[in-house]
């Protein structure tokens, strides 16, 4: 019997789950946590999709055209095509099982801004959207469940992938209750979210994401790609271990930046961008939020101009969730906000099909480099995540999986069935921070990928941690120019030499950057 690995329970792996349970293939849904608590659930403002219900004459071919463009051009068009083209239909279908979008008076979807897009396109749920499309697809996967078509299996690590002759055969697991390793044969479908873990303290996802499941696919010679696109929140508030999201729906309903310095206020955004201001894309507005913050200012987001009904029907959660950790009011004072990490553009490099280097191995959701180019536009990795989920299901169906190992328990020891230490992994975020800032120039660079060779390493885990993290800095280094979310003031400008994918391999223990025109997807097709 065909069954596929999934790795990862989130809004990709739920995704992938539900496509293959309805063409009647067998999945294992394989998570260190169950899919109420993956990363999925924290996403708040919106899922994009040219639905043209505001009356403003929205297109498909705008939204690819926003999306290319907020992206710096970096993404391969043929994959963005297909996801902004299957975007309202996917909307629709969610729609349809069960997800409670805000709608008009008529009953049609209701749309809000996001940043980077001139139109009203973001569908939304309150601020919850995250998780109200995951309480959906999880209900729709459990209907598998009972089926037998999906076996769920939470409280399990990957530890590594079983390749054999060149082909990704399996997937080693640990059941994290009782420390057994076993063995699943079959196809995987990596799905385990952003590289959150490389940067402790400072990003927007979830604490529970080490990043130990990217390095070991690296460690094993899965090919990577724009591991230098970060994008940069601006808008987050510290929180205990993390930074949480004020999301951009706040700044889309009305809500404003403004620094002050001396008792001055000043609305930064609207001075410098009067057409767009508050919502331009998130790269350009870190990057003035970065630069009032180092001439001395401090910077706030005021949302007491937004109505009382908006904060009832559409902002509810996020008044909630800010109160609680500031015990402030938004809606009657400005809250002090800074930029965190939020989305990591660069990851697996896959191709339009979201197939790998390695055939029988696929990625889909943050964990991929496929849709977004040098920049996300809001609204936009929520749509990426199903449409990738799906997308790698569909191709996995085609797949011709040749046996090559059995299901049973791994009986000896794995030198991968570790974990890098507190210590080891906080002086490699600190390393990182460093090099990988809003603001990037080749000394700093440099700098913190000579603090990340010179770290000593005890185990191969962190070994594996330590060679992706110098691939992060060397595809820093040699991108030689300031695109999206990567910025150089050594080198502030965008040379279209560089509309290129920076490609990272591990190979002879040596971490390798090369790179390739854009639409390769790092795969190579006489392998597949």
């Amino acid at each position: 019997m065909k069954v596929i690995n999934i790795i990862g329970a989130g809004l990709a792996g739920l995704s992938a789950a539900l496509t293959l349970a309805e063409k009647g293939i067998h999945s294992r849904l394989i998570s260190v946590l169950p899919s109420e608590r993956a990363q999925s659930v924290l996403a708040e403002g919106g899922i994009n999709a040219a639905l043209d219900t505001m009356g403003e004459d929205d297109t498909r071919e705008l939204h690819f055209e926003e999306t290319m463009r907020g992206g710096v051009m970096l993404a391969d068009p043929a994959a963005v095509k297909a996801l902004t083209d299957g975007a309202p239909g996917i909307v629709e279908r969610l729609a349809a099982l069960g997800v409670p979008f805000n709608r008009n008076p008529d009953g049609s979807l209701m749309l809000r801004s996001f940043g980077g897009q001139k139109k009203k396109r973001t569908a939304f749920a309150q601020s919850s959207t995250g998780k109200m499309i995951m309480t959906s697809l999880i209900d729709a996967v459990r209907r598998y469940e009972a089926d037998g078509l999906v076996e769920r299996l939470s409280h399990h690590t990957m530890i590594r992938l079983l390749i054999k002759d060149g082909v990704c055969a399996g997937v080693r697991v640990r059941d994290d209750y009782g420390g057994r390793l076993y063995d699943y044969a079959g196809t995987v479908i990596i799905a385990c979210g952003g590289l959150n873990g490389f940067f402790p303290g400072i990003t927007t996802g979830t604490d529970a994401n080490s990043g130990m499941a990217a390095s070991v696919l690296f460690a094993q010679g899965v090919k990577f790609a724009n591991l230098e696109m970060i994008q940069y929140h601006p808008t987050t508030i510290g929180i205990p271990g993390k930074r949480c999201l004020v999301s951009e729906a706040a700044r889309g309903e009305g809500g404003r930046l403004f620094s002050l310095k001396d008792g001055v206020r000043s609305y930064f955004m609207e001075e410098r961008y009067p057409t767009l201001g508050n919502l331009m894309p998130r790269d350009v507005v870190s990057r003035e939020m970065y630069s009032e913050l180092r001439g001395g200012a401090e910077t706030f987001l005021d949302m007491t101009g937004i109505s009382d009904g908006t904060w009832e029907n559409k902002l509810s959660d996020l008044r909630e969730e800010i109160i609680h950790y500031l015990s402030l009011d938004p809606a009657k004072e400005p809250i002090p906000v800074e930029p965190g990490i939020h989305y990591f553009m660069g990851g697996i490099y896959v191709n339009t099909r979201h197939e790998t280097c390695l055939p029988g191995l696929y990625a889909a959701g943050e964990c991929a480099c496929i849709y977004h180019g040098a920049n996300r536009l809001g609204g936009n990795s929520l749509l990426g995540a199903v449409f990738g989920g799906m997308t790698a299901a569909q191709s996995v169906s085609g797949y011709r999986d040749r046996p090559r190992l059995t299901d049973g328990a791994f009986n000896g020891a794995d030198e991968l069935d570790c974990a890098p230490s507190e210590a080891f992994s906080a002086s490699l975020g600190y390393m990182l921070r460093e090099g990988l800032g809003i603001v990037r120039n080749d000394s700093g660079i440099r700098a913190a990928l000579e603090n990340v060779q010179m770290l000593g390493y005890g185990n191969a885990a962190e070994r594996a941690k330590k060679a992706l993290a110098e691939a992060m800095l060397y595809s820093a280094l040699g991108r030689m120019e300031s695109r999206g979310a990567h910025y150089r003031e050594d080198f502030p400008e965008t040379f279209e030499g560089f509309r290129s994918v920076t490609a990272a391999e591990y190979r002879d223990d040596a971490v390798r950057i090369t790179f390739e025109d854009i639409g390769q997807g790092g795969v190579d097709n006489d392998k597949v």
